[in-house]
């Protein structure tokens, strides 16, 4: 199986095929860049899955294989859900560092028991132009400071509690075991797998 991955990263496209094979799916994963596909792509959805919808839909004019595309980002319980579908950029800036200090200073006085928060990623498909979306959450605590060397996105203040670790003190092993991204990636296997008999 091969499908178009709606992203330029090389290393999101390598967790992703690799995550799909863990999974039980192998599929042959090409970026944007290897099907030159250049536009520029306005997420102005209201919800994660929306967002993936709208990758999906904008490669789809250009390549008529099968497409994939994901949206993700972390939900504060105590801030109404932010920043939701804002997340790579809350600070304005798109830097991983000013957002960490941002939802830190909303968070300063709120206690522990109120940090409750969720990582969220929606998984889009279009396959022989039918739409399917899923999603897979993962439930944390935003921890008081920083913490770990895996320094990506909100992953040094999301503690896994049942590790007592944040993301970024994980291997990655143990992340692909727990994660949104894990978690929406096995249900999206599960409904290709469907797909195939």
């Amino acid at each position: 199986m091969k499908a178009v991955l709606a992203t330029k990263n090389k290393h999101k496209t390598g967790e992703v095929a690799a995550l799909l094979s863990r999974f039980g799916l192998d599929v042959e994963l090409l970026t944007l860049k290897d099907i030159d596909f250049n536009d520029e792509i306005i997420e102005d959805g209201e919800t994660f899955e929306e967002n993936a919808l709208i990758k999906c839909r904008a490669v789809s004019q250009k390549y008529n294989g099968m497409i994939i595309a994901d949206d993700s980002g972390i939900c504060v319980d105590a801030l109404g859900g932010e920043p939701g579908i804002y997340s790579a950029r809350y600070a304005g800036d798109g830097n991983d560092d000013s957002n960490n200090k941002k939802l830190l200073e909303k968070l300063i006085n709120v206690p522990r028991e109120k940090r409750t928060a969720r990582f969220v990623c929606a998984f889009a498909a279009i396959v022989d132009g039918n739409e399917y979306v899923v999603r897979g959450e993962c439930e944390g605590i935003i921890a008081p400071q920083k913490r770990g060397s895996g320094d990506f996105g909100y992953d040094p203040l999301f503690e896994y509690v049942p590790s007592g670790k944040t993301f970024a003190e994980m291997t990655e092993d143990e992340k692909n075991s727990v994660s949104h991204r894990a978690n929406a990636l096995k249900a999206f296997a599960e409904l290709m797998k469907t797909l195939e008999k």
